[in-house]
């Protein structure tokens, strides 16, 4: 695994999801760092993806309400426990669940393991709301998935924040969950 600057060099062997990513990006100017893996589906895998980037890769979740009428995702550290009581109580909602695969491909175009903040250029319709954790909108760089599990991004977190989420029209909501586990007895 190697830190690439920008685009692929070849479309060939990837998806269309991936590279609308590209576009998008390289369209508002923001520039970005890759790395191509295999899909990072253990904790090894992710700290050597993480070792690569050299920045805070996110965990992102795609939550939802009991009715499945509001949605969610969730940026935060990936070494960061969720709560669900937490962040339900943060932004005034009903415990909170795991989005089913089905409602993600809809709003998002993601498949599970993919989950991005770059999904949001496809919620056209501004669906999904984002959460993000204090500490990834206080760090300078974040990384995440192109909308495939088989590439990682880095990129400045101000240009995401600023340029990206306001050319897809997503206005975040900034929560503050606890990293500590609460103790009981």
């Amino acid at each position: 695994m190697e830190l690439m600057k920008g685009r692929p060099q070849t479309i060939e062997g990837r998806l269309e999801r991936e590279i609308a990513v590209y576009d998008l990006l390289d369209q508002l100017g923001i520039s970005y760092e890759r790395t191509d893996h295999d899909p990072a589906d253990t904790m090894e895998a992710c700290n050597e993806i993480d070792r690569v980037l050299n920045t805070m890769i996110c965990k992102n979740l795609f939550l939802c309400n009991r009715q499945k009428t509001d949605f969610y995702l969730l940026m935060m550290p990936g070494d960061k426990p969720f709560k669900t009581k937490d962040l339900s109580k943060q932004i005034g909602t009903a415990r909170l669940s795991f989005a089913d695969p089905e409602h993600m491909e809809e709003y998002l175009h993601i498949k599970p393991g993919a989950v991005s903040i770059m999904g949001l250029m496809n919620d056209v319709e501004n669906q999904v709301q984002l959460l993000i954790d204090k500490p990834v909108v206080e760090s300078e760089y974040l990384g995440c998935h192109p909308c495939v599990n088989t590439s990682s991004l880095k990129m400045r977190t101000q240009d995401v924040l600023k340029r990206f989420l306001s050319a897809v029209h997503h206005e975040p909501i900034i929560v503050d969950l606890p990293w500590e586990e609460e103790s009981y007895g």
